[in-house]
């Protein structure tokens, strides 16, 4: 049991330094990686068994928002009333990563579980955040389908392919820890 413990501990630590690497800038660049927040809240939710992950991941984010505005790394644009809408946006990909959780298994078919459980968490993620932004920010004169569409078609597949790219990455990482025998034997005492 502590020995799980550990390795929650250790996990969510990466998570955590993963997302104050890469989400003050929101945007990639030649010196900055893209926001991995989406792909966080979706492997949080595979790798941390306690719901408390998803509130401290949460405040995690709004703080580092909170400084990168007023440092200055990042405009108050994207700020406004949507801005709480984050809040069941990360709730998405978090329980699609615990759903994910309890489907996994160490086979081949489980990868297209992962693929489409992190599609369709992603999605409904980008629909609540995106969809929020669009119609309540209070940035768009007139809100209508067309333009909403637009906005959707320009934005959609940056959201999901940042989250499919840290997700996959880690996918590999945990398939290699999972497999290679260094990391699976015990360790043996000579006698």
């Amino acid at each position: 049991m502590k020995i799980l413990q550990n390795k929650s501990l250790i996990i969510f630590t990466a998570l955590f330094l993963m997302m104050t690497a890469t989400r003050s800038h929101h945007f990639s660049s030649a010196l900055h990686l893209p926001d991995a927040s989406l792909a966080i809240f979706f492997l949080a939710g595979f790798f941390i068994q306690r719901i408390l992950a998803l509130p401290v991941l949460l405040s995690t984010a709004g703080i580092i928002d909170y400084l990168s505005l007023t440092l200055g790394y990042t405009s108050g644009w994207c700020v406004s009333s949507a801005y709480w809408f984050l809040v069941p946006t990360y709730a998405a990909l978090w329980f699609g990563g615990r759903w994910y959780a309890e489907k996994h298994a160490m086979k081949l078919t489980s990868i297209m579980t992962l693929g489409v459980t992190l599609f369709v968490s992603t999605t409904v993620a980008f629909i609540i955040s995106n969809g929020s932004f669009y119609t309540i920010s209070g940035r768009y004169a007139d809100p209508n389908w067309a333009e909403y569409l637009e906005r959707f078609a320009m934005y959609y597949p940056s959201y999901l392919s940042s989250a499919f790219v840290y997700v996959g990455a880690t996918a590999v990482i945990y398939i290699i820890f999972k497999t290679t025998p260094i990391f699976t034997t015990k360790k043996r005492i000579i006698k």
